[in-house]
């Protein structure tokens, strides 16, 4: 069964056009291949090497810091998922001590716990901002969609 690999999940093609793997980095041009025959030299191979050890660090990091800017937007979307449980299902984090108070008691706690959980849901909902994701895919001159390539 053939698919298209922007709309599979697993391929580097849906990675890419959805903005989960980096596309243009300066790292990646050290990867390209070059078919320029040289003689064997033993210092050329050392320090080609040693470039090659450098370039897998810088990638690693590069990597790293895009992978937690990609990510910084989770712990508000988090709070406001958890905000929305507690505010479903506010009997389930009442204090034990509910239990055997009086029902004007628990009354009176359980609005203080809603009244918690609306806060939160209102300042993940700030904190997110409105943010929407830019699609990284843009229309081409032909009608179709190609990938964005700009360099920022």
């Amino acid at each position: 069964m053939k698919r298209n690999p922007r709309k599979v999940r697993w391929t580097k093609a849906f990675r890419r056009a959805n903005g989960k793997d980096m596309v243009i980095d300066s790292v990646y041009e050290f990867e390209k291949r070059r078919n320029v025959p040289v003689r064997y030299d033993r210092e050329l191979v050392a320090t080609t090497l040693k470039a090659m050890e450098r370039v897998q660090e810088i990638r690693e990091k590069r990597e790293k810091a895009f992978w937690k800017n990609r990510m910084s937007g989770n712990t508000a979307k988090n709070m406001r998922a958890a905000a929305t449980d507690v505010e479903r299902n506010v009997e389930l984090v009442q204090p034990r001590r509910l239990a055997q108070a009086p029902l004007e008691e628990r009354q009176r706690i359980k609005e203080k716990i809603k009244v918690r959980a609306t806060g939160r849901k209102a300042m993940a909902v700030q904190q997110m901002g409105g943010k929407k994701k830019e699609s990284r895919l843009i229309p081409a001159e032909g009608g179709g969609m190609g990938m964005k390539m700009s360099v920022d």
